[in-house]
């Protein structure tokens, strides 16, 4: 999969205004209601948020994954945002996180999901 094909531009922040954790998910699900790729930000959001409770999505080297399976999506779409200063997102080097990628699949495109998680890996 190409990551280029479920990222439109509109759906790209090249400077998040978030200051934290919260701010970063809340400023990820915006960009996608303001895009038209969601219609329940509320509900996409707790979904976010429920699977980041089960850990922490910050990886190493700066980057975060947060992402959820719902059935809130048609396919999967994903929204980026940076931050030169770094957010502390609980990464598992322990580094502030820089970029941010957030991804939502159905509940039906496990292959798909855990696929787009590869290739950002």
């Amino acid at each position: 999969m190409l990551l280029d094909t479920v990222i439109p531009p509109a759906n790209i922040c090249p400077l998040l205004k978030a200051t934290d954790k919260a701010g970063v998910l809340e400023e990820l699900v915006d960009i996608l209601m303001a895009s038209g790729s969601i219609t329940d930000r509320d509900a996409v959001l707790e979904a976010v948020w429920k699977r980041e409770k089960l850990m922490s999505t910050g990886l190493h080297d700066g980057i975060a994954t947060p992402h959820a399976k719902t059935d809130l999506v048609p396919s999967i779409i994903m929204a980026v945002g940076l931050t030169p200063a770094g957010i502390e997102f609980e990464a598992l080097d322990g580094n502030p996180s820089r970029i941010f990628i957030l991804l939502l699949s159905p509940s039906s495109a496990s292959g798909s999901h855990v696929e787009c998680l590869a290739e950002i890996a």
